[in-house]
């Protein structure tokens, strides 16, 4: 079994305006040094089987098919053999 991690970010020249809200808050609390803030998305499964080839790809599938938008978000993810 393989545990997969993925993070979905939104392409660089693509408006974040969940950042930008967010970056905003955190000027009204004091944090006056942060800048640029993006917003991801973090996310965990399993892939049950045996065969790290069949886990990369059914990870990578499952990422372009189902947790990505393809034409705003770029993806990267690993995938660790667990017990």
């Amino acid at each position: 079994m393989f545990k997969a991690t993925v993070i979905v970010r939104k392409r660089p020249k693509i408006l974040d305006p969940q950042g930008k809200a967010v970056e905003q808050g955190a000027k009204h609390l004091g944090f006056n040094n942060v800048l640029k803030t993006r917003i991801g998305k973090y996310i965990e499964f399993f892939v049950d089987t045996d065969d790290r080839e069949a886990a990369n790809n059914e990870v990578k599938q499952y990422c372009e098919k189902l947790l990505v938008n393809p034409n705003i978000e770029d993806f990267e993810y690993k995938i660790e053999v667990v017990e």
